[in-house]
């Protein structure tokens, strides 16, 4: 009997045991097994979503191995790899010249490297072009001189001003010896009359500015400091075909023509012709001959 009531003791111990523990988890546990629906749920949700988000990673795998350590990592290190992709494109599209995305100052202007190369490239046309206008220049006068010296009635001679190529001094020896002209250098002692020419960059496609220098000269195409009344000696009038020695011969014959004669006036004889006079003179006298024609002399007078 007491062996039966041990044993109805036991089975009630045991009934307790596990009958309670069980009563107990169903009382205080509609939320243990809604907390555990939900943790179902949840799972369920959040490992739709990593399969959405790695559909190729096993992410159904609910093992803790390797590849779901790789997942749970996966969207942490993502957003710490996302910001240095917007700053590198934000880097690229400034170097490409992006409007939108370079400041203000990059807006501005090229770079310093930029405003170099185009600084350079900017002046490197204008230096050629001077380089190439200055041996032109340079060969034409070294050719007008050698022609010049070669010349066997010593009609002209030159000297340059200051050992310049584009600076001369002209002295016309021989003018008419049946003119008025010849007849006045003979009686003063004038030996030469003496011009100055000096030549523009872009010479032999623009003239020389051409002015007397002594004695002074009255008549003849000289006027005011000099300056020279010629057409060819205007670009209207001049061609690259003419020479120096072409040009002072038509000088000497149109004092001739306009009965050039030295001047022995007591006042003006002393007084030499001004290069900024002579070429106030040439202006004024171009701008009315361009407004009014040029005269051309008539044949009976040579």
């Amino acid at each position: 009997m007491a062996t039966l009531l041990r044993k109805i003791g036991l089975i009630r111990l045991h009934n307790r045991d596990t009958e309670d523990p069980k009563h107990h988890h169903n009382h205080r546990g509609g939320g243990g097994q809604q907390s555990a629906s939900l943790r179902g749920k949840s799972g369920t949700k959040s490992g739709g979503h990593k399969q959405q988000q790695h559909p190729a990673g096993g992410a159904g795998d609910s093992s803790p191995g390797p590849g779901k350590g790789k997942g749970k990592r996966a969207p942490e290190l993502a957003p710490r790899d996302k910001p240095p992709q917007p700053a590198a494109g934000a880097a690229g599209a400034a170097g490409a010249g992006g409007p939108r995305d370079q400041p203000a100052g990059a807006r501005a202007g090229p770079g310093p490297a930029g405003a170099a190369a185009a600084a350079a490239g900017g002046s490197l046309v204008p230096a050629a072009r001077q380089q190439h206008c200055t041996q032109v220049r340079s060969r034409r006068l070294m050719k007008e001189l050698q022609d010049i010296a070669r010349l066997s009635d010593r009609f002209i001679s030159v000297e340059l001003v200051d050992e310049s190529l584009f600076d001369w001094n002209v002295k016309l020896h021989q003018v008419d010896k049946d003119s008025v002209l010849w007849q006045d250098m003979k009686e003063t002692n004038t030996e030469f009359i003496l011009l100055n020419l000096t030549f523009p960059d872009n010479f032999p496609f623009s003239p020389p500015f051409m002015r007397v220098l002594s004695p002074r000269l009255e008549n003849g195409y000289v006027l005011d400091g000099g300056a020279i009344c010629m057409e060819l000696l205007t670009p209207r009038g001049w061609s690259s075909a003419y020479t120096v020695e072409a040009v002072m011969r038509q000088f000497a014959a149109s004092l001739v023509k306009g009965q050039g004669r030295i001047c022995r006036k007591a006042g003006k004889s002393k007084k030499s012709f001004s290069r900024k006079e002579a070429e106030a003179t040439f202006k004024s006298l171009v701008k009315t001959h361009e407004k009014y024609g040029w005269v051309t002399p008539p044949v009976s007078d040579g």
